[in-house]
């Protein structure tokens, strides 16, 4: 990937749903031409954000094995803008998984508010095929593109969230706590 259009990810559960955020800074050059005097990040942009966190979610489903790539996107509201000085939050949910690709429900948040709300369609490509146009190298998913975006912190938060909400619930129903402090 030559563009990653994610800082990093917060919350990442396989097979099910990823968030990630995306600040936007003025160092960033197509905010100097988009628009000049009031930099906006472009919706062409925020789409390849909530397509690079959901190809993730999608390509880390199958530990990475297949070659993921962005199909269509039958449906994208846009609610607003994104200025230089904004962080983006990138939500991502997997709706569909199958052998010949997948589905996911995306938005971006603005301060808590809704940015975008789309749906994005990935196909998976025929191995065979690719690997005769591409070779066996997984052009996609690079150590050096999940290493930036620290996707095993983000695993590990979310089984530690987990892990909290479970020992909640379950001292909520009068169940004993799950580990008690030695006295």
């Amino acid at each position: 990937m030559r563009w990653i259009w994610i800082d990093k990810f917060t919350e990442f559960r396989s097979g099910q749903f990823a968030r990630a955020i995306k600040n936007l800074t003025l160092a960033e050059e197509h905010l100097h031409d988009h628009f000049p005097g009031y930099p906006v990040m472009p919706a062409s942009l925020i789409i390849e954000g909530l397509a690079q966190t959901g190809g993730i979610l999608v390509g880390e489903a199958s530990n990475f094995t297949e070659k993921v790539v962005l199909a269509k996107i039958p449906r994208a509201e846009f609610l607003g803008v994104a200025c230089a000085g904004d962080q983006l939050t990138y939500e991502v949910t997997l709706t569909d998984l199958r052998a010949e690709g997948a589905v996911v429900d995306a938005k971006a948040f603005l301060a808590g508010e809704l940015l975008c709300d789309a749906e994005i369609v990935f196909a998976h490509l025929d191995n065979t095929r690719a690997n005769q146009i591409f070779g066996p190298k997984n052009f996609v998913f690079t150590q050096q593109l999940l290493g930036v975006l620290d996707l095993a912190k983000a695993q590990q938060r979310a089984k530690e969230q987990d892990a909290g909400a479970a020992a909640a619930d379950g001292q909520a129903e009068g169940g004993p706590p799950a580990s008690s402090p030695a006295s």
